[in-house]
């Protein structure tokens, strides 16, 4: 038993590993989020023949992330702001040049 869960611990890594691969920040949040339910849903699991059918579909969705990844990265997108702030090149980047200010304080 100890070497399934050796094993399926290296499984939940490198599925994790891949996921961050994800180009698109959907796809790759969606990925990781899948990936940490499926393994909390199926942690209880003791029958050791649902455990082998988990661990296979779980190998097969690795598959799928691995393939995914690689047309993501063949049709990438733009990023989205909140992946990388502070890269992105907006078109509005200038200071006003009002000398008046605004008053935040609410008074």
């Amino acid at each position: 038993m100890a070497s399934a869960k050796c094993l399926i611990l290296k499984l939940y890594k490198i599925m994790l590993r891949e996921s961050i691969k994800f180009e698109s920040y959907n796809h790759r949040m969606y990925a990781l989020r899948r990936i940490r339910d499926g393994f909390k849903e199926n942690k209880t699991l003791a029958d050791p023949g649902e455990i082998q059918k988990s661990l296979k579909r779980a190998e097969a969705n690795l598959g799928v992330i691995k393939r995914q990844v690689v047309i993501g990265k063949l049709y990438s997108a733009d990023k989205l702001v909140i992946e990388d702030e502070k890269e992105r090149n907006f078109p509005f980047q200038h200071k006003p040049n009002c000398s008046t200010t605004i008053n935040t304080s609410g008074t």
